[in-house]
């Protein structure tokens, strides 16, 4: 069930033409929501949310533009970038997030012959790295295990998914919690504390890895937790 906790905030993604931006971009605008895509590069930004507006059932503004803009302009701000990068970005644009809720989906993943693997990061995770390098900020963990391939999909109606949601500060959780909840068959699921985040980025690793072995598209379900249906 949707709280309308969110409802009339801007959903700004960084990184919003990379896979993952796009795709959680298009769902919310599915949803009705107004969403800026950002970018390195503020015509790629502005060329992207072009065509993602003129996908079936993308009702919500879409605009684009650079990072830095859309970082200043959104209420919320998904980190949708490689974990290379990361933490580069954050410190830029640190002026810009002050204040702000910072959705952080980044998963440190390696690739090797064997496959993925989760890289060791100093802070912990990459959301905990994320709140040390924006203090001011109030940083959320969520969104990392979400197929790319089917929340672009125009004829998906439903993603049939949880969303683990992890945070130290209640109030932003669940506005978190509710953006999920937007979107069709999704849940969003407290998890627990920032603390706790580097198992769940690392999950994505063996997320990876079934969907490679079974030719899926595998998501999270939490079992034994009944909430309204979306």
């Amino acid at each position: 069930m949707v709280d309308d906790l969110s409802a009339g905030l801007s959903i700004g993604i960084l990184g919003g033409t990379g896979d993952q931006g796009r795709g959680l971009a298009y769902r919310f605008a599915r949803a009705g929501r107004r969403v800026l895509i950002g970018s390195r590069d503020s015509a790629r930004g502005a060329d992207v949310a072009a065509e993602l507006a003129t996908l079936p059932g993308a009702t919500g503004e879409i605009a684009g533009g650079a990072n830095q803009e859309i970082a200043e302009q959104a209420d919320v701000v998904i980190a949708a970038v490689p974990y290379a990068g990361h933490a580069d970005l954050l410190v830029d644009l640190r002026e810009q997030l002050t204040g702000k809720i910072v959705v952080d989906c980044v998963n440190p993943l390696g690739f090797d012959r064997q496959g993925p693997y989760p890289l060791r990061v100093p802070e912990g995770s990459a959301a905990e790295q994320a709140q040390s390098l924006l203090p001011d900020s109030r940083v959320v963990a969520a969104f990392h295990h979400v197929s790319a391939v089917l929340l672009i999909d125009p004829a998906i109606e439903r993603i049939e998914t949880d969303v683990l949601v992890l945070g130290d500060d209640r109030d932003a959780t669940a506005v978190v919690i509710d953006l999920a909840n937007t979107i069709p068959g999704m849940r969003g699921i407290y998890a627990g504390r920032l603390r706790n985040t580097a198992q769940v980025e690392a999950l994505t690793a063996n997320l990876i890895a079934i969907n490679r072995r079974y030719k899926a598209h595998a998501g999270i379900r939490v079992t034994d937790v009944e909430l309204a249906d979306n």
